[in-house]
């Protein structure tokens, strides 16, 4: 009897100090689950909150919508959607998403600032989107996508839009007409100085997975970016492409030492000769 009083108490003692107190770092606790000031914190920097708004009253509201969500998410666990399938492969998927963001920062982070002749060489390579910038108003035929290589030909070497619509009408294709203003910008600028190099009122087509769009443009405004605009916009632009060299790099890298077995019929696309 004795050694059963001695068990029982050593096991509330246990409990009793395995219990979480909102003291210290822990500003709250949620059955037992501590939400620590620096969780609280990254809420507040997260929301983007300006410091002269970040009251007790605005941190303690952003509190509680922490201990919403932590309620919530203890009901879906104790439901055990985090064991279904679903959830793993999204937990998978955000997992390789943030470790890649993280690897990614910390080379940007560690790349020197552009030199301004870098900058200029920038804007001197992308002249869509700097000295030459226009806003293009285009006349377009939006139709299906087809299969069919005699119309493919017609298409590719038509000169105008009416013989687009022409060879559409032809082939028993529907399409419907439309008028957009699109920025020069938005095209690399390999596609830029191919639209550049058509003639007045010859037709560019794009075509997408189920919709293929015929264009030409019939007006154009010049919208050169002012200089202060324009570095920033070739900053951007010279850290994204070094964000891509350095990914590519190091996937390459990565892939010459690693073993990588596929399944038959899984392996990737064969390779082009030539490429």
């Amino acid at each position: 009897m004795h050694k059963r009083i001695v068990a029982a108490a050593f096991i509330a003692l246990t409990v009793a100090s395995c219990q979480k107190k909102a003291s210290g770092q822990s500003v709250a606790v949620v059955n037992n689950e501590e939400i620590t000031a620096s969780e609280l914190n990254a809420e507040l920097a997260n929301a983007k909150i300006p410091a002269s708004a970040a009251t007790s009253d605005v941190r303690n509201q952003v509190l509680q919508q922490m201990i919403n969500r932590r309620l919530l998410e203890q009901q879906a666990r104790s439901d055990g959607f985090d064991k279904s399938p679903e959830f793993l492969s999204q937990e998978r998927r955000m997992t390789e998403n943030l470790l890649i963001n993280m690897l990614v920062s910390k080379q940007v982070n560690t790349t020197q600032v552009p030199t301004a002749a870098q900058i200029s060489q920038y804007e001197a390579d992308h002249p869509g989107i700097f000295a030459k910038r226009e806003i293009w108003t285009l006349d377009q035929l939006i139709y299906p996508y087809h299969k069919n290589a005699a119309l493919d030909a017609k298409i590719n070497s038509a000169t105008s839009l009416d013989q687009i619509a022409q060879a559409l009408t032809a082939a028993g294709i529907q399409f419907t007409k439309a008028t957009k203003e699109v920025d020069s910008a938005v095209f690399p600028p390999n596609i830029y100085s191919q639209i550049e190099s058509l003639k007045p009122g010859e037709p560019f087509v794009a075509n997408g997975p189920n919709t293929a769009v015929a264009s030409v443009i019939t007006a154009r405004q010049a919208a050169p970016l002012p200089d202060d605009k324009a570095r920033a916009v070739a900053l951007n632009g010279i850290r994204r492409d070094q964000v891509d060299k350095f990914i590519n790099d190091r996937v390459k890298s990565l892939k010459a030492t690693a073993k990588i077995e596929y399944q038959p019929g899984f392996g990737p696309p064969a390779t082009k000769s030539g490429s």
